[in-house]
């Protein structure tokens, strides 16, 4: 599988900015977060469209929230993610989506990576796994 953005996300972005969620350059509860993903366990599908539509997590169950993010050109990039004692599973991907303060059914899944970052895979063995995006940005629109 290749990178790419989850088309439901894509058409609320033309639709209707996700009420006010589309804004990937904001942090804390409104933030963006990484997670890392099992694909032995999860297969990205186009129809998955929320947090719950999720499998495979690996280390922490809600990820790490992606700072200093910035939205420039059609680029969205952000520091690098620290995960802090991981264990479990080979990690193959990532995948970011965009947390609000409603459930996480409610959790836009914004795009699936799993090609271009360095640090992938990587087999957890209880220390830190620090996920370094490409030099170009995290994805583009």
């Amino acid at each position: 599988m290749a990178n790419n953005l989850y088309p439901i996300w894509k058409a609320k972005l033309l639709t209707d900015s996700l009420g006010g969620n589309a804004n990937l350059d904001e942090t804390g509860v409104e933030g963006t977060f990484a997670l890392l993903i099992d694909t032995g366990v999860y297969s990205y599908s186009d129809a998955h469209d929320f947090f719950n539509d999720l499998s495979g997590v690996v280390g922490e169950a809600t990820g790490k929230e992606i700072t200093n993010p910035t939205t420039a050109s059609g680029v969205f990039d952000g520091d690098n993610v620290t995960f802090s004692s991981v264990s479990g599973n080979t990690v193959e991907a990532i995948v970011i989506y965009r947390k609000n303060a409603g459930a996480n059914t409610t959790h836009y899944l914004v795009a699936f990576i799993d090609t271009g970052v360095t640090g992938l895979p990587v087999t957890p063995n209880g220390g830190d796994i620090t996920i370094t995006w490409n030099g170009s940005g995290i994805f583009e629109v």
